[in-house]
């Protein structure tokens, strides 16, 4: 075991000392010199500045995961012991039993909505595996609901702040309040089935907020969904007639039925001037502003859709409405003048 303590020690001083010029090299800025010409920490800082913001934004997350589990143990255990009972009945009763089973209608609309991922597979084939993940999506929800509310009971505050991210909103469309205090800028993907879900929440959100939230719609059409791209150009178009958000509804209320004939109907049924729209889609004139999208999404870490920016605080994927409301209402907070004495 001595042997065995030493010998790791001798490693560890080896990584030590091989780590040192790294540091030395990097205090007064130069990284590395090739002829005349000297490379420096901020040149390298500027190269990989998107990968820099995804791997803060991971250490970010997995720091928030360990904190918020943490909190949410010892907040358990302060209701579990006032009501004089275990966390874990707490549990079944605040978490399990207030979770209702789907209904067929959600079973058919999940099912109806990743019809090719399944493959052909039978509805009733897979509705146990459609039933177990919105039981595991609706759990989710109520247990941070149920969190939040032991944090206002017993007064649970953390100091820990997020990494934001600087995102123009690049004049692209939005809603909500042109002056709101909160601005989350989405990066989505008109073909991507989580993005889909993502808009349920957003939804809520504007809902919920009205003007004291403005969303910003931005594009991010993934190389692997061959109708994203199109779709999101036939959106610009639909956009230069005043009628975005209604198309935007149409496109994920039609994921499945994305074709070049599919985006022109639906141009239609939505009242648009049908010859002004397909010659705008012919021709796409706002291609540059959706490679722009792509381009800022990529400075701003994005790597996969739906990502959210609510004042530059990432949140990535199809989260719950609970976690958009969780990080606004902090930043609504955030935003209140202070208490005058």
């Amino acid at each position: 075991m001595r042997g065995l303590m030493m010998a790791g020690s001798v490693f560890l001083a080896s990584v030590m000392i091989a780590s040192a010029p790294w540091s030395a090299g990097a205090q007064d800025g130069k990284l590395a010199t090739v002829g005349d010409k000297t490379i420096t920490r901020a040149d390298i800082e500027a190269r990989v500045k998107p990968k820099l913001i995804e791997i803060e934004a991971q250490r970010y997350e997995v720091m928030r995961e360990g904190l918020d589990e943490a909190v949410a143990e010892e907040l358990f255990k302060l209701e579990a012991t006032a009501r004089k009972i275990s966390p874990e009945q707490l549990e079944k009763d605040e978490i399990e039993a207030k979770v209702p089973s789907p209904s067929d209608a959600d079973i058919q609309k999940v099912y109806e909505e990743n019809k090719e991922e399944l493959q052909g597979q039978t509805l009733e084939k897979v509705k146990p595996q459609i039933v177990d993940y919105l039981k595991a999506e609706k759990a989710q929800g109520r247990r941070l609901a149920f969190i939040q509310e032991l944090k206002g009971k017993y007064k649970a505050t953390d100091t820990m702040k997020a990494p934001t991210v600087q995102v123009a909103t690049a004049g692209r469309p939005e809603r909500g309040g042109a002056k709101a205090p909160v601005t989350i800028v989405e990066f989505s993907d008109y073909q991507c089935p989580f993005c889909q879900r993502g808009e349920d929440a957003v939804q809520k959100v504007v809902d919920t907020y009205g003007d004291k939230v403005r969303v910003v719609f931005r594009d991010y059409p993934l190389p692997f969904h061959p109708q994203a791209r199109p779709a999101a150009e036939a959106a610009a178009c639909a956009n230069a007639q005043g009628k975005f958000w209604e198309y935007n509804k149409k496109l994920f209320a039609n994921q499945s039925a994305l074709a070049d004939d599919n985006l022109k109907a639906y141009a239609k049924d939505l009242g648009l001037d049908t010859a002004k729209f397909d010659e705008c889609f012919a021709k796409k004139p706002f291609s540059a502003l959706i490679d722009k999208d792509l381009a800022d999404g990529v400075a701003a870490g994005v790597n996969g859709t739906p990502a959210f920016f609510i004042n530059g605080r990432t949140l990535s994927g199809a989260q719950p409405f609970e976690k958009f409301k969780e990080v606004i209402d902090e930043e609504l907070a955030a935003t209140k003048p202070a208490p005058t004495s």
